[in-house]
Parts: structure tokens; C-alpha cells; sequence
């Protein structure tokens, strides 16, 4: 799901040197206080942004659960294939997996994590979710597989009617 948050914006830090000298302690530590502000402006954009999704999600989670008990309640015939239901069901999984990982990560800003393990921790989430990728297509390719299958099934139990 894409991210579209009307208050994204570029930020941009100026320095206003407190003394004659741009080396002056002052100023770095000025520099540094506003860097600070526009990481967090950034974050909280960011964390508003989130917001935004999971309500989406809230809602579009919300409106499955009211389908699904519907056709529970009145075993009423469902207009997706056993493949698309396959597809929801590993999206879904998917889905919830990522907000788990998020929910249970320590945060970020308290990490005591070295800058080399860092990068490191980043490479390893990046090969996670391209493998996470791979898996959800691979099961898309499987449902569709087993979609392809039960026609052949149903074309083969014709003939043998025939």
C-alpha cells in the first residue's frame, strides 16, 4: 500500500553562525540542535504517514471481517476462486507479519547497534523482504497452479462423463 501524505516535504537545514567563525563550538552545536529538530519533523511525518495506512488497513481489515462473516452466517456462494482466496490468505499473512516485525523491533533511536552492524542489520531486512517476495509470488504461482489443476480435473471428469 503507497504512502501518500500531503504534508511530505523537503526540509532543509541552514546554518546561522553564532560568531565570526563557522568552526565555532556555538555554531556546531547550533547546526546539531536543528539537524536534530528535522530528524524529528521527519519521524513524525513519517509516524503520521503510518497512521494513515493503518487506519486504511484498520477499515479495509474491518470490511473482510464483515464479508467473512456473512458468508459464514448465510453459507452464502463466494464469488472468488479458491486460488484468489489462497492469494488474499498469504497476502494477508504477509501483511500482518510486517506489522508484527515492526511492532516488536526495539527502537531505533535507543539502538547502542555500531555503524557497521547497522548496515549489516539493514542488508539482512533487505534480503528478508525480497525473499518474503519471492515466497508471496512463488504462492501466487502455486494458486494458480492449483487453479490450472482443478480445471484439468473438471475437464477430465467431463470426458470420462462423455
Amino acid at each position: 500500500m503507497a504512502c501518500h501524505c500531503p504534508s511530505s516535504r523537503s526540509y532543509t537545514v541552514v546554518i546561522i553562525p553564532l560568531k565570526t567563525t563557522l568552526s565555532s563550538l556555538d555554531a556546531l552545536r547550533f547546526y546539531l540542535w536543528v539537524k536534530r529538530l528535522k530528524d524529528l519533523e521527519q519521524e513524525k511525518d513519517a509516524l503520521w504517514c503510518g497512521l494513515e495506512i493503518l487506519e486504511k488497513a484498520r477499515l479495509w481489515y474491518l470490511q473482510r471481517l464483515q464479508e467473512n462473516r456473512h458468508r459464514q452466517d448465510y453459507s452464502a456462494p463466494t464469488r472468488t476462486s479458491e486460488a484468489d482466496s489462497c492469494l488474499l490468505r498469504s497476502r494477508i499473512q504477509r501483511a500482518n507479519g510486517s506489522l508484527g516485525s515492526v511492532m516488536n523491533e526495539p527502537n531505533v533511536t535507543s539502538s547502542t547497534h555500531s555503524l557497521p552492524e547497522a548496515v549489516e542489520d539493514s542488508d539482512l531486512r533487505w534480503h528478508n523482504t525480497l525473499l518474503t517476495k519471492e515466497v508471496s509470488e512463488m504462492n501466487h504461482q502455486i494458486c494458480l497452479l492449483q487453479k490450472e489443476k482443478d480445471a484439468l480435473l473438471e475437464q477430465l471428469e467431463d470426458l470420462r462423463a462423455h
